[in-house]
């Protein structure tokens, strides 16, 4: 079921949808309720600024470019995480490489513990947005206190006239080790489950995209057990198996960032959309180009030392055809 374009030139049918981990986008504004300490001037990353505007510009720079190497368009949908609120969201959109392009944003607060949230952006000529809402993730700390992490974003809206439900994801990380932490996406993964019940006891065969960081691979039970089933095809697997990956850590590659999508998206109908062609954007430009890390995701920070760059992750998309 995974193809390929014909030619490579530009298709003015093809539609990007894509998604971003930003890596730690913060204002430079201590936020009193939140762990953001170090992401201000007196923080310990000395987070200031002028680091803040060249981040914005960097990521307004690379969002704008996804798919637009088969595309006619910049992309339609982009999910995004680790941003810190609806300000930071509104600077990136009309930052220097994005504002032209005319992006919406759908955005809530989260409980996670460093104020770090889930968004969408979404083209407004293309994507018309018709109900958002947010599933917030019960876990619990060891010590039984609650366990304050990213909810999951619904959005219900029609692209290009096509109703489609989007769910954004960022799961919980593997810090404190990878089998350790991997009940708590599994959770996550039975919460993108239930609301996927919801959404298709409204909608009859509804289209649903489920991107996000899931900070597992696609071959991880959270993925491939618990949450794609007979339903839903993820074209991340095979680009994984191809050697391809989003983020580098101790030498290995990980493509914890995924857009996955009910198999009803092959179905070739009029005035539908097909699913056509997953990629990661992993461009020259976007990595550590000397030393240890060459090769590696070019990021903001290592450790507290400022490296200047983009994200710790490269984003993905994928191609849909308008029929």
């Amino acid at each position: 079921m995974f193809s390929y374009f014909k030619s490579p030139g530009k298709n003015k049918q093809a539609y990007t949808i894509a998604f971003y981990n930003l890596e730690n986008l913060f204002d430079t504004k201590d936020d009193p309720n939140t762990l953001d300490d170090d992401f201000t001037p007196k923080g310990r990353k000395n987070w200031n600024n002028y680091r803040y505007k060249n981040k914005i510009r960097k990521l307004g720079n690379v969002i704008a470019q996804l798919g637009t190497a088969r595309s006619f368009h910049s992309p339609a949908i982009v999910g995004v995480v680790e941003v810190e609120n609806q300000q930071v969201l509104q600077d990136l959109v009309t930052s220097k490489n994005l504002k032209k392009h005319n992006y919406g944003i759908v955005h809530y607060d989260s409980p996670d513990e460093r104020g770090i949230d889930v968004a969408l952006l979404y083209k407004k000529e293309l994507f018309e947005v018709l109900y958002s809402e947010t599933f917030p993730l019960f876990l619990e700390a060891k010590n039984g206190d609650r366990d304050y992490t990213r909810d999951v974003l619904m959005v219900k809206g029609k692209l290009n006239g096509e109703l489609i439900y989007v769910l954004v994801n960022h799961w919980p990380s593997r810090r404190s080790g990878e089998n350790s932490t991997e009940e708590k996406r599994i959770k996550a993964a039975q919460l993108n489950s239930f609301i996927i019940k919801k959404i298709n006891s409204e909608t009859e065969n509804a289209k649903i995209i489920i991107m996000g960081d899931f900070n597992d691979d696609p071959s991880n039970i959270s993925v491939k057990k618990h949450l794609v089933n007979d339903a839903f095809y993820n074209p991340m697997e095979r680009l994984i198996n191809t050697g391809n990956g989003t983020l580098n850590y101790k030498k290995t590659w990980h493509l914890f960032d995924q857009i996955i999508f009910s198999k009803n998206f092959f179905n070739i109908e009029k005035q539908k959309h097909t699913f056509k062609y997953a990629e990661v954007f992993d461009k020259h430009f976007l990595k550590e180009w000397k030393g240890k890390y060459k090769g590696n995701p070019f990021r903001t920070y290592i450790g507290k030392w400022y490296q200047g760059g983009f994200s710790d992750h490269f984003p993905v998309y994928v191609y849909l055809i308008k029929h």
